[in-house]
């Protein structure tokens, strides 16, 4: 019935209708509003009805407009996803993953002159962020996620465990005197960031450690920091503080470990997991962790 849509009139509607704005919608096009009016005006005319309610600056969708929306999605996702997987499939090129700061910082960064020496031909950019990716909004062809490896629409393969423990400065110890259980630390200040991933330390030392002192900071890093210039006990994982404490800037104040009930994981969504420069740093990050020494 209708022949022959314009694409571009489908992402400036795309652009419009998610942002509900006409100058957003040009703004994140690159364009200016009187093109992005334009393309809408002709989309409108070809579909015979109106797709935007207008009050001034802004705009609500038409029941149309709703019902078209989804549709529109769906498809320009899927053609971002062929047209990427056609253009990167290929050893070389860029490869974008995503992943913690707290891991990239403690764990990946010293490692990473190895790839690179050894891959030059993947320009490897690493995003980071604490939340989830989603895959289908963005350019990321994977990610290294903490959990317990259950995510819809993804395929994931487990690199490392982890271990809970708590560090501190040298100084500090010797200054709170020895730690005889990891029950005593309710009596010292304890920081730790907001997460179920302590769930397994506090259930077997008890709740009231969780209250010790409250998680001021809510970054691992930043509490790391904190723990290193002797301002607290931090509860922190392994694959954090073992190169600190190899090199002495942080000690175990008790020899305990807990192992976490969340794990790292390589996942990709299907059509990039297997991509050859996909595949080369996922082998790579594997080798490099069976190789990481566990907590004795």
């Amino acid at each position: 019935m209708i022949q022959n849509l314009p694409l571009n009139a489908l992402r400036t509607f795309e652009a419009v209708a998610t942002r509900l704005s006409f100058a957003k919608g040009a703004e994140a096009l690159n364009v200016t509003p009187a093109a992005v009016s334009s393309q809408i005006r002709a989309l409108e005319e070809r579909l015979n009805q109106p797709l935007f309610y207008r009050h001034g600056r802004q705009v609500e969708l038409t029941p149309a407009g709703r019902k078209l929306l989804p549709g529109v999605q769906r498809g320009l996702g899927e053609l971002r996803q062929a047209v990427e997987a056609i253009g990167q499939d290929r050893q070389e090129g860029v490869l974008n993953v995503t992943m913690m700061p707290s891991i990239l910082q403690k764990w990946l960064m010293p490692r990473l002159h190895e790839f690179y020496n050894a891959h030059p031909e993947i320009d490897l950019r690493i995003n980071v962020d604490n939340d989830l990716v989603d895959f289908d909004q963005t350019d990321m062809h994977a990610a290294v996620r903490l959990g317990r490896g259950r995510w819809p629409g993804v395929k994931a393969v487990k690199l490392m465990d982890d271990w809970i423990l708590p560090v501190c400065s040298r100084r500090m110890l010797e200054e709170i005197g020895p730690v005889e259980s990891p029950r005593d630390l309710k009596q010292h200040d304890l920081l730790f960031t907001q997460s179920q991933v302590w769930d397994p330390w506090f259930r077997e030392f008890g709740e009231s450690t969780r209250d010790s002192r409250k998680a001021l900071l809510n970054d691992s890093i930043s509490i790391l920091m904190a723990a290193e210039q002797g301002e607290a006990i931090a509860l922190s994982r392994w694959s954090l503080v073992a190169r600190d404490i190899g090199a002495g800037r942080l000690v175990r104040p008790v020899d305990t470990v807990i192992k976490s009930e969340w794990s790292h994981f390589f996942v990709a969504p299907p059509h990039y997991f297997d991509l050859p420069k996909v595949a080369t740093f996922r082998d790579w990050l594997m080798e490099r962790c069976l190789g990481f020494d566990t907590p004795v």
